[in-house]
C-alpha cells in the first residue's frame, strides 16, 4: 500500500552532497576528452571512459553509505545544494542537486551497471573501427543519466533528460551506414520528442503556478506542502486540479522515455544499435529515466489523494502500465530476433514498474526497477555474447544447443531468465514482481490490473522459455560453429548474475530493507511479515503462474525447436493471431496510415501553401515593388532629371548670351548704352503722352 514518506531536511549539506555534481560531470568531461582523440587511441578512450565511471561509482558508493548511515541513526535524510543560475532584475532561475535515499540508490545502480557494460563493451566492440567514438557517446550517455538522477530542479532534470535523448539517438544510430539503424535512431528521437513536448508544457505550467522548479528548498520547493496546496486549490479542466493536470503532462514525458503505450514503438527498433547500447538503454539509463521521474515527482502525483491513496494521475499511470505490460508481453511471444524479444520484455516490465508506482508507491515501483536493471542488463549482455559467439546471428531459429558450446553464457543467461520470470524465492524478480502484484491485489479502484499483471507474468515465463529453448537447447541450426565469448565479456555476466539473485534479499516481507530505506522508516527482521493477510496465497498463485508458463514453454519448445524454414508450433496452431503478434499488432502500420500519413499530407499542404500562397504573395509583393521601382525610375529619369537638365540647359544658354555681352570691348558697351538711352527716351515720351 502507498505510504507517505517524510524526510528531515539538512540545513547544511554534507561534504559529499557538496561535491555530488562530480558524479555526472566526470564522465561528461571524459566524453569531451575522448572526442578530441584520434580514432587509433582506442586504449586511451576505453581507459578514460571506464576510469571516469569508476570514479563516479566510488563517489556514488560514498554518498550511498552516507545516506544509509544517516538513515540508521534516525530516519530519512534529504540534503540539497541549490544556486542561482540566471538572474534578471528580481527574477531568477535556480538549479541544484539532491542527495536522498532515492537518488543514492539510483546513483549506485546506474554507475555500477553502466561500468560493467563499459567493461563488456571493450570486448564486444574490439574490432569496430569507430571504437573511440563509441566510448565518447557512451560516457556522455552515462553522465547525462547520472545528471537526471541528482537533479533537484525540474529544469536541470529536463536538460539532462534531453541530453539522454540526444545520446540515445547517437548510439542507436551508431552504425549509421545501416539504413535500419539510421531509421531507428530517427524514430527513437522523434517519438520521445512527442512525450517531451507535453513534459515541457508541464514544466512551464509548474513554474507559472509555483514560481520555482526546485523540488526541495527548505519548505519553498515545488514538491513541498505550500506549493502543492496552492496547486490543489487551482482548478484546471475536466475536474482536474492544476496538480493533477501537471502530473499527467509530466507522465506523458515519462511514457515516451520509458516506452509506455502508445509511445513504445521506438524501443524495440532501438535494437539496431550495438548490444551494449541496448543493455545500457534497457537496463540502467534511458528507459529507467521515465520511471525515476515519476518516483521523483511522486508528491505531485499523489497530491490530494483520497482514501485509498490514489489520484487521477496515479490511476492513469496504473492503467497505462498494466495495459503496456500485457500488450508488450503478447508481442514478445511471436518474435524471433533474440534482442527484439528482450526489447518487448523491457516494455512489458516497464509497464509493471509504472503500475507498481501507481498502486503501491515509490518503493514498490523502484524495487522492480533496481532488480530489473541487473537481470535485464544480464540478459542483453548475454544476448550480445550469444550474437558474438554465433558470428552476428540474431535469429533464434538459426541457433540451438548453445548450452554446451557456451556454458558460461548459458548459466548466467538462465539466471537472468529465471529472475525475469519471477522464479520463486531464489531470484530477485520474484520478490519485486510479487510486491507489485500485492499492491495490485489491494488496489481500491479496481481488480482488473491485478489479473492483467498475473497474465503478463504467465506470458513472460512462456516467451522466455521459448527463447531459451530455441537458443540453448536442441541442436545447432546455424551455419558456423559457435564459440564462448572472452573473459572480458563473461566476467560482467557472472557479476550481474550474482546480483540478479542476491538483490531479492533486501525486499522480502521478513526483511523489507529497500522499502524501509526509501520510506525513511525503521527496519526490523520479522518472519511475521509473511503472515500478512493473503500474502502466502498470492505467493502461491504467482509461483503456480510462473511454473505454468515455464511448463508450457518447455512442452512446446524444450529441445524441439523447428528448422528455420518451418513454421513455429504456435504459428501452426493459430496462424492468424500469430501473424498479428509477429507483426507487433500492426501498431507501426496503424501509425503509418494515420499519424504519419496525416503529417505527410500536412507537409504536402504546407509545401503547396508555401509555394502557391505564401510564395505567390511574396512574388506579388516583389512584382509590386519592382513596378513601383520602374515607375520611380521613369519619373526620375524623365521628369526630375529631365526638368533639371532642361533648366541647366537654359541657364547655360543664358550664360552664353551674357558671355557675349561681357566681351570687354568699349565700343560694344557704348553701343548698348546708346540703345538703352534711346529706349529710355522713347519710354519717357510714351509715358508723357499717356
Amino acid at each position: 500500500m502507498q505510504e507517505t514518506i517524510s524526510f528531515t531536511p539538512q540545513l547544511a549539506a554534507s561534504p559529499i552532497a557538496e561535491i555530488l555534481w562530480l558524479i555526472p560531470a566526470v564522465p561528461i568531461v571524459a566524453s569531451g576528452a575522448i572526442a578530441l582523440l584520434k580514432q587509433p587511441k582506442r586504449r586511451t578512450a576505453a581507459t578514460l571512459a571506464i576510469g571516469s565511471l569508476s570514479f563516479s561509482l566510488l563517489l556514488a558508493l560514498v554518498a550511498f553509505v552516507h545516506v544509509v548511515g544517516e538513515w540508521a541513526h534516525g530516519g530519512g535524510v534529504r540534503e540539497t545544494v541549490n544556486f542561482t543560475w540566471i538572474q534578471v532584475g528580481s527574477s531568477h532561475v535556480d538549479l541544484g542537486w539532491v542527495l536522498d535515499p532515492l537518488s543514492a540508490v539510483m546513483l549506485v545502480m546506474v554507475a555500477f551497471v553502466g561500468l560493467l557494460i563499459f567493461i563488456y563493451s571493450t570486448g564486444y566492440m574490439e574490432h569496430d573501427e569507430n571504437f573511440t567514438r563509441f566510448f565518447c557517446f557512451l560516457s556522455l550517455f552515462a553522465g547525462a543519466m547520472l545528471g537526471v538522477v541528482i537533479s533537484n530542479s525540474l529544469l536541470l532534470l529536463f536538460m539532462c533528460w534531453e541530453l539522454v535523448g540526444l545520446t540515445s539517438y547517437l548510439l542507436i544510430g551508431f552504425w549509421y551506414h545501416k539504413p535500419a539503424a539510421a531509421a531507428a535512431a530517427k524514430k527513437a528521437f522523434m517519438t520521445t520528442r512527442v512525450g517531451d513536448v507535453f513534459f515541457l508544457l508541464g514544466i512551464v505550467w509548474f513554474f507559472a503556478q509555483t514560481g520555482t522548479l526546485l523540488f526541495y528548498n527548505h519548505g519553498a520547493g515545488s514538491l513541498e506542502p505550500v506549493a502543492l496546496a496552492a496547486l490543489l486549490a487551482q482548478p484546471a479542466a475536466l475536474g482536474l486540479t492544476a496538480a493533477g493536470a501537471i502530473g499527467l503532462l509530466i507522465f506523458a514525458g515519462a511514457a515516451g522515455k520509458s516506452g509506455q503505450f502508445p509511445l513504445h514503438v521506438w524501443l524495440p527498433d532501438a535494437m539496431e544499435g550495438p548490444t551494449p547500447v541496448s543493455a545500457l538503454i534497457h537496463a540502467a539509463t534511458m528507459v529507467a529515466a521515465g520511471v525515476y521521474l515519476i518516483a521523483r515527482v511522486y508528491p505531485l502525483m499523489q497530491a490530494g489523494a483520497l482514501t485509498g491513496g490514489t489520484t487521477t494521475a496515479l490511476t492513469v499511470v496504473t492503467w497505462v502500465g498494466a495495459f503496456t505490460a500485457v500488450f508488450a508481453a503478447l508481442i514478445a511471444v511471436a518474435q524471433n530476433d533474440i534482442k527484439r524479444i528482450l526489447a518487448y520484455s523491457t516494455v512489458s516490465q516497464l509497464g509493471y514498474m509504472m503500475a507498481g508506482l501507481g498502486m503501491g508507491g515509490v518503493a514498490v515501483g523502484m524495487f522492480h526497477l533496481i532488480t530489473h536493471a541487473f537481470f535485464k542488463a544480464l540478459l542483453f549482455l548475454g544476448a550480445g555474447s550469444v550474437i558474438h559467439g554465433c558470428h552476428e546471428e540474431q535469429d533464434v531459429r538459426r541457433m540451438g544447443g548453445l548450452r554446451s558450446d557456451m556454458p558460461l553464457t548459458f548459466v548466467t543467461y538462465a539466471i537472468g531468465m529465471l529472475a525475469l520470470c519471477g522464479f520463486p524465492l531464489f531470484f530477485s524478480g520474484f520478490w519485486s514482481k510479487d510486491g507489485i502484484l500485492e499492491a495490485a491485489q489491494h488496489w481500491s479502484v479496481a481488480k482488473t490490473p491485478f489479473y492483467m499483471l498475473v497474465f503478463g507474468a504467465l506470458l513472460t515465463a512462456f516467451y522466455m522459455t521459448r527463447q531459451v529453448g530455441y537458443v540453448f537447447f536442441g541442436y545447432w541450426r546455424g551455419h558456423k560453429a559457435a564459440h564462448e565469448s572472452p573473459a572480458v565479456m563473461t566476467v560482467p555476466l557472472a557479476i550481474l548474475a550474482f546480483f540478479a539473485m542476491a538483490l531479492g534479499l533486501i525486499g522480502t516481507p521478513a526483511w523489507p530493507w529497500f522499502r524501509a530505506f526509501l520510506d525513511g522508516h525503521a527496519l526490523a527482521f520479522q518472519m511475521s511479515g509473511f503472515a500478512e493477510p493473503g500474502l502466502i496465497a498470492l505467493m502461491g498463485t504467482s509461483t503456480a503462474v510462473v511454473f505454468l508458463g515455464l511448463g508450457l514453454g518447455w512442452w512446446l519448445y524444450g529441445g524441439k525447436a523447428p528448422e528455420p524454414e518451418q513454421p513455429d508450433v504456435l504459428e501452426k496452431a493459430a496462424p492468424l493471431p500469430w501473424v498479428w503478434l509477429r507483426n507487433r499488432l500492426y501498431v507501426d502500420e496503424l501509425y503509418g496510415v494515420t499519424v504519419i500519413a496525416f503529417y505527410a499530407w500536412w507537409a504536402r499542404v504546407a509545401d503547396w501553401l508555401d509555394r502557391r500562397v505564401w510564395g505567390g504573395a511574396v512574388t506579388g509583393v516583389a512584382w509590386a515593388f519592382r513596378g513601383w521601382a520602374q515607375l520611380n525610375r521613369f519619373l526620375d529619369t524623365n521628369w526630375v532629371d529631365g526638368g533639371f537638365d532642361k533648366g541647366c540647359e537654359e541657364l547655360a544658354t543664358g550664360g552664353g548670351l551674357l558671355a557675349r555681352v561681357q566681351s570687354g570691348r568699349v565700343q560694344t558697351y557704348l553701343r548698348l548704352l546708346a540703345v538703352a538711352v534711346v529706349a529710355l527716351v522713347a519710354i519717357l515720351i510714351w509715358s508723357s503722352r499717356a
